[in-house]
């Protein structure tokens, strides 16, 4: 654990950590949303996915500028962030490569994290920018887990639904609990003409489902007593939804601008379903909002 940083505004508050950049907390009038850890079934938080989301095949790919090696979720998770700037209501951490990273990663990068209460919710930025001198093939996402219950809420997981903006049609992929590949040709349905998903958590055997084009990129997990976590995610092609194995309590929702190596998949970087790509010099950011209820 690094340094944790906190920041309120009006009926939120927030707190950081500078070891991953990882949100720590998340409160609305005191109740605590986000999964505050447990090794028995996770031990984080919400973890900065850069600058792949989920797996690589046997963590190796090649790419334009040299082998890349790293495990699930790529490494801006496993590295201390610096803060750089902060107010009442906003946190900046920064994290540049370094020799240590570029042996993982032959890339020049500067990710900058930004977390801002506004209008009782949380927004979560990544700014990306490449300080290198070649393309930079990348992605982003997040991974935040919110407690389930929510807090003013004793009810059952299994009282928990996904709320999604309009009735919707849609099979997820499969994911190999072996290799963390995606498999597209092997699909099952998750919503037929609904905007309702039951969870349980017999849902997550499968480890995580994955969606695409989620309707108006807005999704609500929400239990019987009114209470639980809206995230829009507006600019991010594909949302995650996971639980732990063994009955965790929690769900975490991500927003992804890519996803896990498919099984059609070659083994190369810049191949990989949504890459982003940066010229030398140039800088991109993506945000979604986390809101309380």
């Amino acid at each position: 654990m690094g340094t944790i940083s906190s920041i309120a505004s009006g009926r939120v508050t927030a707190a950081v950590d500078s070891a991953g950049a990882q949100l720590m907390s998340l409160t609305l009038d005191g109740g605590e949303y986000l999964w505050q850890r447990d090794e028995r079934w996770w031990p984080r938080c919400a973890p900065v996915l850069f600058p792949i989301v989920g797996n690589i095949r046997d963590d190796r790919a090649t790419s334009a500028q040299g082998e890349i090696k790293f495990g699930r979720h790529g490494l801006a998770r496993n590295y201390d962030h610096d803060l750089v700037e902060q107010g009442d209501d906003f946190l900046t951490y920064e994290l540049r490569s370094s020799d240590d990273s570029r042996a993982k990663f032959p890339y020049d990068f500067c990710l900058r994290m930004t977390y801002r209460i506004v209008e009782d919710a949380l927004e979560q930025e990544f700014y990306v920018e490449n300080t290198g001198d070649v393309t930079l093939p990348f992605v982003v996402g997040g991974h935040p887990a919110f407690n389930v219950p929510a807090p003013g809420d004793d009810s059952d997981f299994s009282d928990y639904c996904l709320k999604f903006a309009e009735p919707w049609t849609y099979a997820s992929p499969t994911i190999s609990t072996e290799t963390g590949l995606l498999d597209f040709g092997n699909r099952f349905t998750l919503l037929e003409d609904s905007d309702t998903l039951p969870l349980t958590h017999e849902l997550f055997d499968v480890d995580t489902l994955t969606f695409e084009d989620v309707p108006g990129r807005t999704v609500s997990l929400v239990g019987p007593a009114g209470h639980g976590m809206r995230v829009d995610f507006d600019g991010f092609d594909y949302l995650g939804v996971w639980s732990a194995a063994g009955g965790a309590p929690f769900v975490a929702l991500e927003p992804w601008c890519g996803t896990a190596t498919r099984t059609d998949e070659d083994d190369v970087f810049e191949h990989k379903q949504g890459m982003m790509f940066l010229e030398p010099g140039k800088s991109t950011s993506k945000t979604f909002v986390m809101r309380p209820f």
